[in-house]
């Protein structure tokens, strides 16, 4: 078995040096994480425990910007209760803070690349679900909701954030207001229409079905172009177009999204990095003739 990917992993994309950080460690049901394929083919990619569950990483990536630290996504934070980290197999508890309160695996990442969640500047998410923006804010010693990251600016879709204040019965369990709401109420939430640079060099782009706005980030460092998927693609697993998850509420529109991205990061040789994968960070795609899959030795930096 591949072993797990370390807190931290360090490579250049053009003149950009970014940090994948593991912000910890899910096990989902690997059923619902590849929707309509049958086990007998996902479990060859990603083995199951007795509990149908596999591991899944949460990775978001720290990009040294001259404008700058930025942040992509934050996992899934400190707020949330015992039960729910069994529920969703989350670990992701790392060592106290000088508030005595338990950090998590992106705050000791962030500090073993060097900084301090006041370092950053800017956080864009990709999404609002609990895994993807859970770290936006974090509970106090004294109990109070705050920003995680006290001088940054955040950035979501504004379609998404009416998503995610407009839940149903179907989306309800993956939206928490805490994790964003303090944010927005102080006006440091930026809420974008449509695809955008951020800042130079970063942009998002659109690539819906897992939710309607959901976006991926392309970095591009002259030279050199990475994407960071989110949940278009949240494993190296979920390469082939319809390998695609149960969680995703337009999961045809899913598949679109993939076939323009891949496509796009075939011919221009983009770096992927798989935000789930627990065990490959990034690596560049290649087409056979019937299937997506990694290029053999992609993945270093």
């Amino acid at each position: 078995m591949t072993p797990p990917a370390p807190l931290i992993q360090s490579r250049k994309v053009g003149r950009f040096r970014v940090h994948a950080l593991q912000a910890g460690g899910q096990k989902l049901d690997g059923g619902a994480m590849f929707g309509v394929v049958p086990k007998p083919l996902w479990q060859k990619r990603i083995a199951p425990d007795d509990r149908n569950r596999i591991p899944l990483g949460m990775r978001c990536l720290l990009i040294e910007h001259d404008d700058g630290l930025v942040l992509i996504d934050t996992g899934a934070g400190n707020k949330e209760s015992a039960k729910f980290h069994e529920i969703y197999g989350l670990e992701n508890s790392g060592t106290l803070n000088d508030e005595g309160v338990a950090r998590t695996n992106l705050e000791d990442a962030i500090a073993a690349a060097g900084y301090r969640a006041a370092d950053v500047k800017l956080v864009i998410n990709t999404h609002l679900h609990f895994d993807h923006a859970g770290g936006d804010t974090y509970i106090d010693a004294a109990g109070a909701v705050r920003a995680s990251f006290p001088n940054a600016r955040y950035v979501v879709q504004k379609g998404e954030h009416h998503w995610a204040t407009h839940t149903n019965e179907r989306t309800a369990a993956s939206y928490f207001e805490r994790n964003w709401e303090p944010i927005r109420e102080a006006g440091r939430f930026d809420l974008i229409d449509g695809e955008r640079e951020i800042v130079p060099g970063i942009s998002v782009i659109m690539t819906p079905g897992h939710v309607p706005f959901h976006q991926s980030v392309l970095i591009d460092g002259g030279g050199e172009i990475a994407c960071f998927l989110g949940d278009v693609c949240p494993t190296s697993a979920h390469l082939p177009l319809p390998w695609i998850m149960g969680y995703d509420v337009e999961p045809l529109v899913t598949m679109e999204s993939k076939r323009s991205l891949l496509r796009r990061a075939e011919s221009e040789k983009w770096l992927l990095i798989f935000e789930h994968d627990a065990t490959v960070a990034w690596g560049r795609v290649r087409h056979d003739g019937k299937s997506y899959g990694l290029e053999e030795n992609s993945n270093g930096s």
